[in-house]
């Protein structure tokens, strides 16, 4: 059994709870938020045993054996190494870091300690995003990508009117990228590599982050272009499309469908039927690593992970948005 400390209180930490309690080695000890009414309240609901408002007090716990951490980007690598320090395994919501010298300091921590440490990108864990890997030589030669992922951000109104959410603060390095974007490169990344060149674009808004963006990354054969945006809606699927045919995947955030449609004509149903919660599958890698003394998941890799933050510094560099430094 792994015991779960929990640090944050939203309802991310809500759904990851729900989600892992599918799991028989699963279970939670402890949670963090930063006042302690709403950490005990948060204990209360979901009938967790410790509720913390100090970090180091819970860092130091005996009764946690690793942590999901799902508080604002800006604060993952000082969470994720204060934890480390204190042996507990560490798995970090997306995005992994702030920049890519965060991601690499935590990397460096969960060596130094010998702890599991795991970016919790759901997607490119779910079955059918395995089936689109398993699928794709079906369709020859890739030609194209294209991803999307706009949804307008229930937060917005509240920006809109005066009001800073952490979706729309450049300190906790919020915007459309770290927030959607995100969803649309590490399934390029995993699937095809680091790119020989990254062009970006997109609207600033007035607090400094972007509300909206697009990225072509360029390699060797193709290019791949992707949309992004916390202040409109979009409903596209994925293309990846080759000379013999175009998969399709449906909300690439969470993949729910996935098929082929051949260039002859013939279309092809590669879904896989999920009955557990999209979050499952991460928790599951994540507890298989830690029973098998494991610091670095061979699917969700640390070189995939710092691929991925190397292309969103680069992009918001070019959009003329500011990365968040470690001081």
């Amino acid at each position: 059994m792994i015991r779960f400390g929990i640090v944050g209180s939203n309802w991310i930490t809500e759904r990851f709870i729900k989600a892992g309690r599918q799991h028989a080695d699963f279970t939670v000890t402890a949670v963090y938020s930063r006042t302690e009414k709403k950490a005990k309240e948060f204990a209360w609901k979901h009938q967790i045993e410790n509720a913390f408002n100090s970090l180091e007090e819970m860092a130091q716990s005996s009764e946690i054996d690793a942590v999901y951490i799902a508080t604002p980007n800006s604060l993952h690598c000082e969470q994720a190494v204060l934890f480390m320090n204190n042996s507990k395994h560490v798995l970090c919501e997306k995005p992994f870091a702030a920049n890519k010298l965060e991601a690499e300091i935590m990397i460096t921590a969960a060596k130094d300690n010998g702890v599991t440490l795991m970016e919790a990108m759901k997607s490119t864990l779910m079955p059918n995003f395995l089936a689109v890997k398993e699928n794709l030589h079906k369709i020859g030669k890739i030609q194209s990508y294209f991803s999307t992922n706009c949804r307008l951000s229930p937060f917005y109104e509240q920006y809109k009117q005066g009001e800073l959410p952490n979706l729309f603060n450049p300190k906790l390095a919020g915007g459309s990228l770290m927030d959607l974007g995100v969803y649309t490169i590490a399934p390029i990344v995993d699937l095809f590599g680091v790119p020989k060149a990254v062009d970006a674009s997109g609207n600033v808004l007035d607090s400094g982050v972007d509300g909206n963006g697009q990225i072509t990354l360029h390699y060797s054969n193709f290019k791949a272009n992707v949309m992004f945006s916390c202040i409109s809606e979009s409903t596209l699927p994925t293309e990846i499309q080759g000379e013999d045919g175009t998969i399709l995947v449906h909300h690439i955030s969470s993949p729910k469908k996935a098929e082929i449609l051949f260039s002859s004509g013939v279309a092809e149903d590669i879904s896989e039927q999920e009955q557990l919660d999209p979050m499952y599958y991460e928790i599951e890698e994540f507890i298989d690593l830690i029973k098998s003394e494991c610091l670095e998941s061979p699917r969700n890799t640390w070189t995939n992970t710092m691929a991925v933050m190397e292309i969103l510094d680069d992009a918001r560099r070019q959009m003329g948005v500011d990365t968040v430094t470690t001081d």
